[in-house]
């Protein structure tokens, strides 16, 4: 199955990271989320294709001083989770 992703625009408010940062989150982001895609796929549902025109992010925590990578990673987590996905 060939997955096609296109995020239009990714707000990072109230994030503790400065703008030159916010590249790094959003290919942790990309990264993390191929990843998951790949492992653990899609629901039967998005199976024939869909568009979300929006989709917040799940509740996550972050530890003080926590990198931009890993940030990009907890929203790639919860993203996969907010599109009904659920870890194997």
């Amino acid at each position: 199955m060939n997955v096609n992703l296109h995020i239009e625009r990714l707000i990072l408010d109230g994030l503790p990271v400065s703008p030159l940062q916010g590249a790094a989150v959003r290919s942790a982001l990309e990264r993390e989320l191929a990843r998951l895609l790949a492992q653990i796929g899609l629901p039967e549902q998005w199976g024939s294709g869909g568009a979300v025109p929006h989709l917040p992010a799940q509740q996550f925590n972050l530890a003080p001083g926590e990198r931009p990578d890993s940030i990009g990673r907890h929203i790639a987590r919860s993203l996969h989770r907010g599109i009904g996905c659920a870890a194997k």
